[in-house]
């Protein structure tokens, strides 16, 4: 057996089974434990992901906020046993791999579309155009 695939075995003991799938560009909510000497509680911080690196146990992601005239920006570990929960709130249509072009802009020009998946317009079978016409008198 070789060490990387002992490492490996290792290290799929700690991965989370339960992540949604995020890409960059949307916009998450993540809920983080912080504890305060014996209390604990849980954090919210919502924001724009910039930034996915790494990959395995080490995978991190980087979520970018301006709110109330100021700029937040924090780095995640995704596997952290620190993350209670990551919630997917809108997702972003993008064309780059790293947004950090977003960094010290605030307004519309943090504005990223958004991507709509899933739910194709279902059409109703539409009638006839003998069943709409009316009797000719």
């Amino acid at each position: 057996m070789s060490r990387t695939t002992v490492i490996e075995e290792l290290e799929s003991s700690y991965l989370k089974k339960n992540c949604p799938n995020f890409n960059i560009g949307d916009t998450i909510r993540v809920q983080t434990r912080i504890v305060e000497g014996d209390k604990e509680r849980i954090q919210a911080f919502t924001g724009i992901v910039i930034a996915k690196k790494g990959s395995g146990l080490s995978e991190t992601f980087t979520l970018y906020r301006n709110a109330y005239g100021s700029s937040m920006e924090r780095v995640f570990l995704l596997h952290s046993p620190r993350i209670a929960e990551v919630e997917v709130i809108r997702s972003g249509k993008v064309r780059r791999a790293k947004l950090y072009y977003l960094r010290g802009k605030s307004g519309k020009a943090t504005k990223i579309r958004e991507q709509f998946v899933g739910a194709a317009k279902e059409t109703a079978p539409e009638a006839t155009a003998s069943e709409n016409e009316e009797p000719q008198q």
